[in-house]
């Protein structure tokens, strides 16, 4: 392991706190075609972000010592990604909103924060 203790703590928690959508939600979510619409796709495949909420997924079903450290750097990633994105937010009303949708395939739903 190339974590600290601490470090490898700190980040798992800090995704738990940011990624607030639970595994269901986040399956059904993904399964949707808003998800699927939202976000950069390469060469009309897959976004980013869609393929990133799938990761998701096996990290919050994987367990705290089963976690790898290309794991806790995804982990680093989604914070990282969603509180950039949050630092964006637009004005009004957000509830059917690209800028939403694609936290909601990072793993976090604005709305559950209000």
């Amino acid at each position: 392991m190339t974590e600290h203790r601490g470090d490898r703590d700190e980040i798992i928690g800090e995704f738990h706190e940011l990624v607030n959508l639970t595994p269901e939600q986040l399956e059904e979510w993904l399964g949707s075609e808003e998800s699927k619409a939202a976000g950069q796709h390469k060469d009309g495949g897959e976004s980013t972000g869609h393929a990133s909420g799938r990761r998701i997924l096996d990290l919050l079903r994987t367990s705290k010592s089963g976690l790898s450290d290309d794991d806790l750097a995804h982990m680093r990633k989604v914070t990282g990604y969603i509180k950039r994105h949050l630092a964006q937010r637009p004005s009004g009303d957000i509830a059917d909103t690209t800028w939403r949708h694609s936290l909601m395939n990072w793993g976090h739903d604005p709305l559950k924060d209000s």
